[in-house]
């Protein structure tokens, strides 16, 4: 079988889930939906944060930062999933393929930073109340969330040059309705083992080490938490946190299954029911969680509709 990942004319066939046909129309109208859902969601996220005065924090500016992550990691993948669903097109070129992973382990590797920027804001607020606003300065938080979107990058741009670097063979089609790395592993003509050791590498330092982090700094909180008498006090930190938490846990959980296993045991079936989960549901239920877990949210939501319904 020859080599073709030198050639930028090859492209990819996408098989998506046409191996399921019976559920392509029940996905489609699924992820139409959820897709729907995650653009208002997030794109509500970031006006209220910009509109009112009381989400003018080191928390809510990286919640819009985490909102506009999401928006771009969903646009980066399901308006391609929805075309293949539909049956129209199911290719992508060799350089749309490469882009596509470029992007999407950048954004996955700064949510993965990103997280840990917002476990360090929880920590400093439960933990350093008195010294928050010292220790979060505007400056500070402007500073970590490009440090975020750096990381990100440069993850993505070891990864994918190593990607790029593996000889690639046999039939052009991927398992898959995206270009993921797991997938374009299994068509390495020869052993890969040395590059898929730095990849692992790589992975290690963005998945397993923020994880290990934002434990630690909920270790700490919890702690903190549990020295506080008052249960109203309880119950406020703990619904600080609770959500935060709850973010994290899904995230990193698929992240896990999918790039910390090795290339032989990873199921294809199984992986694109699980990228569904990270690509779509995930960011879907961020603005969810954020908002009918978040008093202030939700009274800066009322605020806007009542607004609205006044100069209506």
């Amino acid at each position: 079988m020859r080599s073709f990942n030198t050639s930028f004319g090859e492209g990819f066939i996408l098989v998506g889930f046409s191996d399921w046909p019976q559920l392509e129309l029940i996905l489609f109208a699924f992820i139409l939906i959820f897709y729907s859902i995650t653009l208002f969601g997030n794109i509500t996220i970031i006006i209220l944060s910009q509109l009112d005065p009381r989400l003018h924090t080191p928390m809510y500016f990286f919640l819009c930062h985490l909102s506009f992550l999401d928006l771009c990691y969903t646009t980066s993948t399901v308006p391609q999933l929805l075309i293949n669903l539909s049956g129209l097109d199911r290719t992508i070129s060799y350089g749309g393929c490469v882009a596509q992973l470029l992007i999407s382990l950048s954004l996955g590797g700064t949510e993965c930073v990103l997280l840990v920027v917002m476990a360090f804001d929880r920590y400093t607020a439960v933990c350093r109340p008195l010294h928050y606003t010292t220790i979060m300065h505007p400056l500070l938080c402007q500073s970590l969330a490009i440090a975020a979107w750096v990381g990100g990058l440069v993850n993505s741009l070891i990864q994918t040059s190593l990607m790029m670097a593996m000889p690639l063979c046999g039939l052009h089609y991927l398992n898959h309705f995206f270009c993921e790395m797991p997938v374009l592993q299994k068509l390495a003509c020869e052993n890969t083992g040395g590059t898929e050791a730095k990849m692992f590498v790589a992975r290690v330092i963005i998945i397993v080490v923020p994880a290990a982090l934002i434990l630690g700094s909920y270790a700490h909180i919890a702690l903190a938490v549990l020295r506080i008498k008052s249960m109203a006090g309880r119950r406020k930190a703990f619904g600080t946190c609770g959500s935060h938490l709850l973010v994290v846990c899904l995230f990193y959980g698929s992240a896990m299954y999918t790039y910390l296993q090795p290339t032989g045991s990873y199921s294809e079936s199984e992986g694109k029911f699980v990228a569904l989960f990270y690509t779509i549901i995930i960011p879907m239920l961020n603005p969810v969680i954020y908002t009918l877990r978040n008093k202030d949210m939700k009274g800066a939501l009322w605020k806007v509709l009542g607004r609205g319904r006044d100069l209506g």
